[in-house]
């Protein structure tokens, strides 16, 4: 009988119950994108990180372990050094430039020779014919997935930096960064001939990653040296300088959303439905049934709303890698679940003070009520 009321109740106002329904589909929405994109970005990058395939990063002392931040004080000489210790195999130097036109995005400044030992050469898509690249200074390799993202082509000028530089070769994505030049370029544009803001350090089995780090560390002891594993550790949105403060303020604003709005959708029902309320009291209806109408109503909105949001977060995720590819969006199940318990909380929260108010109405007052 009370789960028939309820379904007259929300159909009866249409209007209403989609305004309720789509606030709670938003504040899931809001959720699972917003932690999707945040934690998307950082595993993207770690990934892309650890597809170089080192086992060791060396780093300038104080650096910190978000790639792409430091300048270039380190002398490139050091690879000499760090490939004389045992069990190395191979050393690259690298060069980073941010690029932060359009986009926020890194610029690998390689070695060709080097990072082809260490990460075990790209696979290409397409590239120019002749030689592997690098065959000019400005020649420039971007991943499959910046190519999709800017349409690019083989043999075609993109400016960077103020520089125009020739798409020598499209590649497989996820080593490191996604466009690559060579390191001397990057030198020259930087001011910083012969000096590198990395070294990837592949050992000759990484179960000696440990060790060599050790190693590593007496030869330069106050450098920042770090296992891959390590940091793959630290990259994460818990590590990462004002993110979790972020996800937290935005997850805050979309339940206060949904949380006022199944609020305010409640207390105005029961404000119309004083006389319905009133008639239910004079059958013989107790206080808990009244509550509990109110709450199961409340819990039915958030329920359709929820499944409005995850079909809605699916939506927006294609919509955003099909307008933005370089953009990763991960939505997993468990924010899924967090979110839908989120929404559901905040829902049966917001309805409860109109359910007891509801409750407590005198059935006298009720029934005289216009």
């Amino acid at each position: 009988m009370v789960n028939k009321l309820i379904i007259s109740n929300v159909l009866h106002r249409p209007i209403r119950t989609a305004v309720s329904v789509l606030a709670v589909a938003i504040e899931v929405g809001m959720v699972i994108l917003v932690v999707g994109l945040c934690h998307g970005l950082v595993d993207d990058s770690a990934h892309r990180m650890e597809g170089v395939g080192a086992d060791i990063l060396v780093q300038p002392p104080g650096a910190s372990f978000i790639i792409g931040m430091s300048q270039a004080p380190m002398p490139i000489k050091i690879a000499d050094r760090l490939r004389e210790l045992p069990r190395v195999l191979a050393v690259a130097p690298a060069l980073f430039l941010v690029n932060s036109v359009r986009s926020l995005s890194v610029i690998y400044g390689i070695d060709m020779a080097s990072f082809n030992r260490v990460s075990g050469g790209f696979v290409y898509y397409a590239r120019l014919p002749g030689p592997p690249p690098f065959q000019a200074p400005y020649d420039i390799l971007v991943d499959d997935i910046y190519a999709r993202a800017n349409h690019s082509k083989v043999g075609q000028t993109i400016n960077l930096l103020n520089h125009d530089f020739r798409i020598a070769g499209i590649v497989e994505h996820g080593k490191g960064a996604r466009m690559f030049i060579p390191l001397s370029t990057a030198q020259d544009m930087m001011g910083a001939q012969e000096r590198a803001s990395m070294f990837f350090v592949k050992c000759t089995d990484p179960a000696f990653a440990e060790q060599t780090a050790d190693a590593i560390r007496t030869l330069l002891p106050t450098y920042s040296i770090m296992p891959i594993k390590e940091y793959m550790g630290l990259m994460t949105s818990n590590n990462l300088p004002g993110l979790s403060y972020f996800i937290s303020a935005m997850i805050g604003i979309a339940v206060g959303i949904g949380f006022l709005v199944i609020f305010l959708s409640m207390y105005t029902t029961i404000t119309e439905r004083t006389r319905e309320i009133g008639i239910l009291k004079s059958l013989g209806a107790s206080k808990a049934y009244i509550v509990s109408a109110i709450l199961r109503e409340a819990a039915l909105l958030t329920a359709v709303g929820i499944i409005a949001g995850f079909l809605g977060s699916i939506v927006m995720r294609r919509v955003l890698l099909g307008l933005f590819p370089t953009l990763p969006v991960e939505i997993t199940w468990d924010w899924r679940l967090y979110a839908a318990c989120l929404a559901l909380t905040g829902s049966l929260v917001g309805a409860f003070y109109p359910a007891v108010r509801a409750a407590r109405l005198d059935p006298v007052d009720a029934l005289a009520y216009e």
